[in-house]
């Protein structure tokens, strides 16, 4: 499955109705806030994170993904004991950058998705590590094996994710 080249004239533009664009990142930090209370091992997903992927590379416009992630991260943000704007600020990069990708190269792909999801993953835990560390002077530790192996639990999760979450894509 390779990832090719797309023209802008070849690019489709999903869009989602409001019940859809609203619930899912809502639904999706209740389950981010709360799953990983009762079952640890979920605490190594990040849903907000793949809801941002998922619409920035479905809508294919930097400005909606900007703005996509910043809201989905700020909301993350309020359920945390971390300082509000960490996620906002991670996610808002995600969401532009997944969203200028997405309207380049063939995202529809199992393939693409999980290299975009990769590679996006890793984007997203550098820049808020460096944001907590270093603009806000949190006591952070980086371990490679873990993040890689974050990364990937979330790619293989957005494969699916994605594939459920096409259902309610409608074309523009």
């Amino acid at each position: 499955m390779p990832i090719t080249y797309t023209s802008n004239d070849q690019v489709e533009v999903y869009r989602f109705g409001w019940p859809v664009a609203i619930g899912v990142p809502l639904v999706a930090i209740f389950f981010q806030a709360f799953l990983p209370l009762r079952f640890h091992f979920f605490s190594t997903f990040d849903l907000p994170f793949l809801v941002t992927v998922f619409f920035a590379v479905a809508r294919r416009n930097p400005a909606s993904g900007l703005f996509t992630g910043s809201v989905i991260g700020l909301l993350q943000d309020c359920l945390t004991h971390q300082p509000i704007g960490l996620y906002g600020i991670a996610l808002t990069v995600v969401g532009f950058g997944a969203s200028s990708l997405g309207a380049r190269i063939d995202v529809e792909n199992v393939g693409a998705r999980f290299l975009v999801t990769l590679f996006f993953y890793i984007v997203h835990e550098v820049v808020y590590f460096v944001v907590a560390r270093g603009m806000v002077g949190l006591t952070l530790e980086w371990s490679w094996p873990h993040e890689l192996g974050s990364a990937l639990a979330n790619a293989l999760l957005a494969v699916a994710l994605f594939a459920l979450l096409d259902r309610f894509k409608r074309r523009t």
